[in-house]
């Protein structure tokens, strides 16, 4: 039996500027700390990616062929300010808006980010979001964008805060490398919330045009053992990290009795202090209400158990499966079930925490207006053959997590869209070129792109709102 979405329902695809555009050095784009990072780290660049900054006509078109009817697209803030602020780049303004007159020409609405994961490196190597001046820089850069791209209907402040901070100070597997550094992982969390808010207070201030929201990663994390109150505590202080500072901060203005309780144990168990400022709860509060829809990314859920070792944290960048390990001081330890699917990058495939976070934001935050699924999609080691790639996992996993958003629908949730991870096949950060999420397989030596199997099985689903 088919399940249905609704008439209105955005079938979009998902990209982000660093990880598609290429071009890293092109038309006065400024530096970012990733260029840097890869170049001490790592084998690979960003350099060409899937060079949507030359391609994006071809990929733009597709989505017209293909019925992908919306597309998230993030400004690269050093190709407006190479510095991150100061003299602006009249080359990088040109480029964002021929994107956008080609996706109006192409029918595909674009939601677009400001910043996903680029800080521009001149403000990155002056402490990112943890100092406070660059709150005020970043609100410049988005006055900036919403007053020259009034094309724009959809506007996003940040992408994933949680794994920004995470990725910085607490596994270290983004620049500046940092690990288990708990006062800058929520230091850098409050910032970058409260910049989001002046944001959005700025845009409804100013009676900007278009909408406005935040993209959260939203990991849904369980009790290994509901009956272990040991084992619910870990989850209770995985979800504080991970999920709840941010949306409480987002959402209610203020940090719940809970998550400060929670905050308070993990800074005295690993050190720490944070400035929160009286200043930062008005911004917060003034906010709260004005967000227009809330974007979630969710590609895993986790399970934690009780753990009182120290900290250890192996980030699997290579696919070889089962290679990763996550317990935390004070917190908990990752333990999953053998029997639930796990990708090669030991990402939990389980569709049922999506119904379950989109109800806990339902529940929690009842002032969320409306959700869009921002990012959901595998990351496969595709094998390329007869031109294609036969991706029925790929399709399989799409399918559950879409039966799953028409069930929430259903059951009431104000769900109006979904954005596969990802539109083509992207450059994946600490993961290189070997994971593909890509409805389109992209030969990175020619650039040419190749519709997957999964292209096909989309392009029916979003013209009959079935999902067989």
């Amino acid at each position: 039996m088919s399940k249905r979405l609704p008439e209105d329902f955005i079938f979009g695809g998902a990209t982000a500027a660093y990880q598609a555009e290429g071009a890293t050095k092109t038309d006065g784009k400024g530096r970012v700390a990733w260029d840097t990072f890869l170049e001490e780290n790592y084998w690979y660049t960003a350099e060409p990616a899937s060079d949507f900054y030359n391609q994006y006509p071809v990929d733009l078109k597709l989505c017209e062929e293909f019925g992908i009817n919306g597309i998230r697209i993030s400004i690269a803030w050093s190709r407006i300010f190479p510095n991150g602020y100061g003299e602006v780049n009249p080359k990088g303004v040109e480029f964002y808006h021929k994107l956008f007159a080609e996706c109006k020409k192409r029918k595909v609405e674009p939601f677009i980010t400001l910043h996903h994961f680029d800080t521009p490196e001149v403000l990155h190597s002056n402490g990112d979001f943890l100092n406070r001046e660059n709150i005020e820089h970043f609100l410049n850069y988005a006055k900036f964008c919403f007053e020259e791209f009034t094309e724009v209907n959809y506007w996003t402040t940040f992408n994933e805060i949680g794994p920004i901070g995470e990725g910085q100070y607490l596994v270290g597997k983004f620049p500046p490398g940092i690990k288990y550094d708990f006062e800058k992982l929520f230091q850098s969390h409050h910032n970058m919330v409260l910049a989001h808010a002046k944001a959005v207070n700025l845009f409804k201030k100013n009676g900007y045009h278009g909408e406005i929201g935040m993209v959260c990663a939203l990991p849904t994390k369980y009790p290994y053992d509901p009956n272990n109150p040991g084992d619910v505590r870990a989850a209770e202080l995985d979800d504080i990290i991970h999920n709840k500072f941010i949306l409480d901060a987002t959402f209610k203005g203020e940090y719940s009795k809970e998550t400060m309780e929670g905050v308070n144990h993990i800074l005295k168990v690993n050190g720490g202090k944070l400035d929160l400022r009286e200043e930062d709860f008005e911004e917060l509060k003034a906010a709260k209400d004005l967000n227009d829809f809330l974007g979630i990314n969710y590609y895993m859920s986790d399970w934690m158990t009780e753990y009182d070792g120290e900290n250890e944290i192996v980030h699997n960048a290579t696919g070889n499966k089962g290679s990763s390990k996550y317990q935390l001081k004070g917190i908990g330890q990752r333990k999953a079930n053998e029997s639930i699917p796990r990708t090669d990058w030991d990402w939990i495939i389980y569709p049922k925490g999506l119904y379950d976070q989109i109800f806990r934001v339902k529940r929690d935050y009842p002032n969320y207006k409306k959700i869009y699924i921002t990012e959901n999609g595998l990351g496969y080691k595709d094998v390329f053959e007869d031109n294609t790639v036969y991706d029925d996992a790929r399709i399989d996993y799409i399918r559950q997590h879409l039966e799953i958003i028409s069930d929430a629908i259903k059951d009431g949730a104000n769900v109006k869209g979904y954005f596969l991870w990802s539109l083509m096949d992207v450059f994946s950060w600490s993961n290189g070129y070997e994971k593909r999420y890509g409805l389109f397989y992209v030969d990175f030596e020619t650039q040419k792109r190749y519709p997957k199997k999964s292209a096909y099985w989309y392009k029916k689903v979003a013209e009959t709102k079935e999902v067989e």
